[in-house]
């Protein structure tokens, strides 16, 4: 029995199994003939479309400004030199780096010992000069008489020798007497011309007299000069720069002893392209008188200052490019000689002319508008300047389109968007501005610079110490002020 129980168990476990093979086997011959009989179908692709910025593109009249980085200088500027040598002294107050002088001020002496001893002897030799041509004068006047006299006593011997030969043709007179006066008549004559001699010789004196009192004004009129030129005066209303004398200082001639600086007639001094500068001439190929703006950067704020193109460079530098030009400052409070500042120049209006985002504007010079389908469709444009963070472009095409703010690789011609206009816009995120934590050493030694800084205004310093005061400060600031002192 027990035999049979297991015999039939083993046959009815090996009957389960073929029946489930052979029910796997029907499963696997379906679905082979179902996935064969199948037509294949492909999935429905969906079209992509991205969400875009855009513009509308509206013609206008736009005035371009050109800028451009210069430095400031003075139109009138004088190096003081000594013009003889000698000590310093007599110095004046504000006779030092940074004094305020006035037209003809005197602002120190070379000592004139030399030169007024040397006047005095001009003088002298001027007196000589001048007693010398009196007594040649006088010596002329008695010449002259002389010569007067003589020519009568010739007149007398002439007459006298005329009546012995009228008495010797009458018979009366003698030969020997005739002979007499004619040679006297002949040393007559011979007297007048040695009075005529000397007379000559008189008026020589005369004219070499006349030369020597020449030569000894001007030897008197140059010691008086180089006397004159002991004093050291300001040429005009100026600040003095680079003062590098003391009293008792023994200077030579033509030595530089300060910089006399103009500090009202400013100027700025800036290079441009020849393109740029192109753009910048008339009709006539003449620079404009342009305005232009001068603005110093300085902490948190900046000072500005107006003023107009007045002339270009004449040549190009060697190793320069561009062009140099200069602008006359018309009330510039606040800037010196040697300041870098950045200068905006205000060129001629451009007519019917579209300001764009520059991300807006690829390298070929194309831009992205959307068409009635709401695709991309690219415009070539002309690029006609780039204003900061825009440009101004114009195309006739532009007319009432909408242009893509902002280009991205996925962008293209044909491309489906989905525009957003006005307020849906994505606005970028202003920048937040880098902040650091300062070590105490390093704060205090920050705020010993902001107070000790003569210099700076009032309100900037408050607004800086503000900011050193806060736990994490502005990276920029922090930069600036290391700069200022030196790292």
């Amino acid at each position: 029995m027990r035999f049979l129980r297991q015999s039939l168990l083993g046959l009815f476990l090996l009957s389960l199994t073929l029946g489930l093979l052979v029910y796997a086997g029907v499963l696997v011959r379906d679905a082979v003939q179902a996935r064969l009989n199948d037509t294949p179908r492909m999935p429905q692709a969906r079209e992509r479309v991205f969400a875009v910025n855009v513009v509308p593109a509206e013609f206008e009249t736009l005035t371009p400004v050109l800028t451009a980085f210069g430095e400031v200088q003075s139109r009138r500027t004088l190096e003081l030199r000594a013009a003889v040598a000698g000590t310093l002294i007599d110095f004046a107050p504000e006779f030092v780096d940074g004094g305020r002088v006035t037209e003809g001020q005197l602002l120190a002496r070379i000592d004139p010992a030399d030169m007024e001893a040397e006047l005095a002897r001009a003088d002298s030799a001027l007196l000589d000069a001048e007693a010398e041509l009196r007594e040649a004068r006088r010596a002329v006047g008695l010449e002259e008489d002389v010569l007067a006299s003589a020519e009568e006593q010739a007149a007398l011997r002439q007459r006298a020798f005329e009546r012995q030969q009228d008495l010797a043709a009458r018979e009366v007179g003698t030969a020997a007497a005739v002979e007499e006066a004619e040679l006297t008549a002949a040393s007559a004559r011979q007297a007048v011309v040695s009075a005529r001699q000397a007379l000559a010789q008189a008026e020589a004196r005369v004219d070499q007299a006349e030369t020597s009192l020449a030569r000894a004004r001007i030897a008197r009129d140059d010691a008086q000069r180089r006397l004159d030129e002991t004093e050291i005066r300001a040429g005009f209303d100026a600040q003095l720069s680079d003062v590098s004398v003391v009293a008792g200082r023994r200077v030579s001639a033509n030595e530089q002893l300060a910089m006399l600086i103009d500090p009202e007639a400013l100027e700025v001094a800036f290079r441009v392209s020849t393109q740029q500068y192109a753009r910048l001439l008339d009709e006539n190929g003449r620079l404009r008188e342009a305005p232009v703006t001068a603005r110093l950067e300085l902490f948190g704020s900046s000072l500005t200052a107006s003023g107009t193109l007045s002339r270009e460079g004449a040549a190009v530098g060697e190793g320069q490019t561009g062009r140099l030009l200069y602008a006359t400052l018309d009330r510039a409070a606040g800037f010196k000689p040697g300041d870098f500042v950045t200068v905006e120049v205000t060129e001629p209006p451009l007519d019917r002319v579209v300001r764009l985002p520059s991300t807006a504007l690829d390298a070929a010079n194309q831009v992205l508008v959307l068409t009635e389908d709401e695709r991309l469709e690219p415009i070539r444009v002309m690029l006609l300047r780039r204003q900061g963070d825009d440009v101004l472009v114009r195309a006739d095409e532009l007319q009432g389109r909408e242009v893509v703010m902002e280009r991205t690789p996925l962008l293209g011609a044909g491309i489906k968007v989905r525009p957003m206009r006005g307020a849906g816009a994505a606005e970028a995120p202003p920048a937040e501005p880098d902040l650091i934590e300062l070590t105490e050493d390093h704060r205090a030694r920050l705020v010993a610079m902001v107070e000790d800084n003569a210099m700076m205004p009032d309100e900037a310093k408050q607004r800086i110490l503000a900011q050193l005061a806060q736990e994490r400060v502005p990276a920029q600031v922090v930069e600036r002020l290391e700069a200022r002192m030196g790292g």
